[in-house]
Formats: C-alpha cells, sequence, structure tokens
C-alpha cells in the first residue's frame, strides 16, 4: 500500500516539473516565431511585421495557444495513459488522481506564466474547450496529408489570429506548426515519463 501511495505522489509531483518543461521547451524551440516567420516568407505577408508592438502581440497570442495545444496533449497522455512514445505508454489515472494532476499542472503553469485570476480561468476555459472539441474528434482522427490542414482548434484559432483574410494559407501553416507542437510535447512527456519508469 504504500509504495502505491508513493507512486500516486510521485505522478502528482510531476505536474510542476511538466509543466515548466513544456512551457521551455516551446520558447527554446521556437515553434511559434518559426511558424509565423516562416508564413510570412512563403506567403509574401510582410505586413504581419511591420509593426513591431503587433507582431509581438500576435507572437503572445499565437504563443499561448501553443501552450494550450501542448497542455491538452500533455494531460491526454499523462491522464488518460495515451503513451507518449511508441513503446511508453503511462497507465491511466483514476479521475480523482487526474484531477489532482492537472490541478497542480495549471497552478504551476499560472506561477510561472505570472498570470492573474482573470488569465488563469480564461485560459482553463479555453483548455477544456480544446479537450471537448478533441474527444468528440478522437473516432474519426486519421492520419492526415501534407497538403491537407489538421481538424483541431489550434489551427482554426491560429489561422484566424494570423491571416483571417487567407485563411486557407494559414490553416495549412498552423497545421504544420500544430505538428511540431505535438512533437515537442510527445517529446516532453516521454523524457519525464521514462524518468518516472527509471525511478
Amino acid at each position: 500500500m504504500a509504495a502505491t501511495g508513493k507512486s500516486k505522489n510521485t505522478s502528482a509531483d510531476r505536474a510542476p516539473v511538466l509543466a515548466e518543461r513544456l512551457s521551455e521547451a516551446l520558447l527554446r524551440e521556437r515553434v511559434v516565431p518559426r511558424f509565423v516567420d516562416s508564413y510570412v516568407v512563403e506567403h509574401g505577408r510582410y505586413s504581419l511585421q511591420v509593426h513591431a508592438g503587433m507582431y509581438r502581440d500576435l507572437l503572445s497570442l499565437l504563443q499561448r495557444e501553443a501552450l494550450l495545444a501542448a497542455s491538452a496533449q500533455a494531460l491526454e497522455i499523462f491522464c488518460k495513459g495515451a503513451g507518449a512514445k511508441g513503446d511508453l505508454a503511462s497507465s491511466s489515472m483514476t479521475r480523482k488522481d487526474a484531477s489532482a494532476f492537472r490541478e497542480k499542472f495549471l497552478a504551476a503553469l499560472t506561477r510561472q506564466q505570472h498570470w492573474n485570476l482573470s488569465a488563469t480561468l480564461e485560459f482553463q476555459s479555453d483548455l477544456q474547450m480544446y479537450e471537448n472539441i478533441l474527444a468528440r474528434a478522437r473516432p474519426t482522427r486519421r492520419s492526415r496529408k501534407p497538403f491537407e490542414a489538421a481538424n483541431h482548434p489550434f489551427v482554426d484559432r491560429c489561422a484566424f489570429l494570423l491571416d483571417s483574410s487567407f485563411m486557407e494559407n494559414a490553416r495549412l501553416a498552423a497545421s504544420r506548426a500544430l505538428a511540431s507542437v505535438e512533437t515537442l510535447t510527445t517529446q516532453v512527456a516521454g523524457d519525464l515519463l521514462g524518468s518516472k519508469e527509471r525511478s
């Protein structure tokens, strides 16, 4: 019994580490700036970078969307046992343990991002929306072709923020960015699950 209690605590203790590593990885790998800059060059939309303040705001909004997508995927991997690497899958948590893990994860993100109460509640609401949409879409998930936009809230929201007058181009670019976010999230979660297995 003591070992089980210890492993549950270890899982919950990983929530703040996961939040920190996800945020750091998104910034370190510059997923969002590379996404925007490549879109600007590929489609000649240089007006998106003309005003420094507006460009910074755009990057900030898109960074938040990337964090939402990464958080939804990471919570699914840890709480529902979705598996981070092909050969490494975590077991599904009980509803109570998953709730505690989620709570600690979101609390750590709030501290790390220096969000006020309003920003925290807004992020939590958007995360719930992401998770609900993805849960409904899951039965129809299939691998997508390179020229096909993903059916994912990240894609639609980012495309609208990035370039609403050229939605289809923006959706395809956002799909490529989503693939980078998903790969990075899988790597971060897999490394953390791997260290759990070794400890």
